[in-house]
């Protein structure tokens, strides 16, 4: 493993993030987008900084009891070594810490790599959202209910 700092979302972060959400996911958000949630109030991140540089991140929003994963992604040079594994536990300490006992998301059909991950944290599919992504591809809406537990 690297040694690696958790940091939250800055704007001298914001074109790293941007870099690695356009190199990651196929339905990337704008820079602007991402600058924006800096003044999301619902909007929480958590970023992996490794030697000065961001090496992922990982968004939620918290509404009222309720957390709303966003997105997740690792620099492609930084696959493979356990780094989604750490932006999942960092966000459901998050949400430990502002006593949310539900957290959702929605992850593309295609993509069962990140499947398995929230699957390996607790998550279950309850829905799908037809054409959900540009591309209209479905998405699995997946639920981790009643059992943050680390």
């Amino acid at each position: 493993m690297i040694d690696y700092d958790i940091v939250p979302l800055e704007k001298e972060y914001i074109n790293d993030v941007y870099e690695i959400n356009r190199l990651s996911l196929k339905s990337a958000w704008s820079l602007d987008s991402i600058e924006k949630e800096l003044h999301n109030l619902f909007a929480k991140y958590v970023l992996i900084k490794h030697k000065n540089k961001i090496i992922g991140f990982a968004g939620i929003w918290i509404i009222v009891d309720e957390g709303h994963i966003t997105n997740i992604a690792v620099h492609p040079e930084f696959r493979g070594i356990g780094l989604g594994n750490i932006l999942m536990d960092e966000l459901i300490k998050l949400c430990l810490r502002n006593n949310i006992n539900a957290i959702t998301l929605e992850v593309r059909k295609s993509n069962i790599v990140a499947q398995n991950l929230y699957k390996k944290f607790g998550f279950v599919e309850e829905g799908i959202r037809k054409k959900y992504y540009q591309d209209n591809e479905d998405a699995i809406i997946m639920w981790r209910i009643n059992s943050i537990n680390i």
